[in-house]
């Protein structure tokens, strides 16, 4: 049995994603899995989703993937009306996207889950999070693609710093009640995020930071807070592709 490897946000930064794997001797046997958001605001989204096809990885859906999936449905008229997103509406970035994707790409996409579990390493990889004290089968679909924080009432926030709160990961039991060791991406920041059951590892490549990934031996448990360091690999960007002060691309 091969390794697991799972690889923060991505964000269509192929070059940096294929020096990862690299640099990982990811092989044929090895299982890979993407904690979401492959697509936006890198230079090539449609690059690192034929690497995904190729390598038969498994992409846990993130809120960039559900909103192009949205706006898909809504295009052919298959979902009602509440959830209808105009083509405006996704902004010019995701609208140059929306038409470049194939017909491979959407299906795809389409097939990505809420989150998958890894019951051989007692974790479960989720786009941002989970609301601390729900059951996974009980978490609302928005939360898992935009928790970072909690707030003092116990409240999913998508705010950043004090101002939503404190980290979900901070507050998450896990393990103590039962629950798997989670993996996430979707909070960039410049180091990974390492808790008592959850490791964060979107360390912001896009934004000119690193692009990491957790590899797993077969069968292998993740360590509890800092110790999951030992498990991590990351490829430096190789310039910033995404100025987030102006929410533009870099050419």
């Amino acid at each position: 049995m091969g390794r697991t490897v799972i690889v923060g946000d991505v964000h269509g930064c192929r070059d940096e994603l294929d020096a990862l794997l690299d640099k990982v001797t990811f092989t044929t046997g090895d299982k890979l899995v993407f904690v979401g958001d492959l697509i936006a605001r890198g230079p090539d989204s449609l690059g690192v989703l034929d690497i995904a096809r190729r390598t038969g990885a498994v992409i846990v859906r993130g809120n960039h993937e559900d909103k192009l999936l949205a706006w898909y449905a809504a295009s052919q008229g298959r979902i009602r009306a509440s959830r209808k997103m105009k083509e405006e509406g996704l902004g010019r970035m995701h609208t140059v996207i929306a038409y470049a994707l194939r017909e491979v790409d959407w299906s795809l996409m389409q097939t990505s889950p809420l989150y998958y579990e890894l019951p051989e390493h007692g974790a479960c990889v989720v786009h941002a999070g989970v609301l601390p004290g729900a059951p996974l089968a009980e978490q609302d679909w928005s939360t898992l693609m935009h928790i970072r924080c909690v707030t003092a009432r116990g409240e999913a926030s998508e705010e950043k710093g004090p101002k939503g709160g404190k980290l979900w990961g901070s507050a998450y039991r896990g393990g103590d009640v039962g629950g798997p060791h989670i993996v996430f991406g979707h909070n960039a920041l410049p180091e990974p995020q390492f808790h008592s059951w959850a490791t964060g590892i979107d360390t912001a490549c896009v934004y000119g930071g690193r692009l990491t990934a957790m590899v797993l031996a077969a069968g292998q448990p993740i360590p509890r807070g800092r110790d999951a360091e030992a498990l991590l690999v990351s490829q430096p960007a190789r310039r910033l592709h995404f100025d987030w002060t102006r929410k533009t691309k870099v050419a």
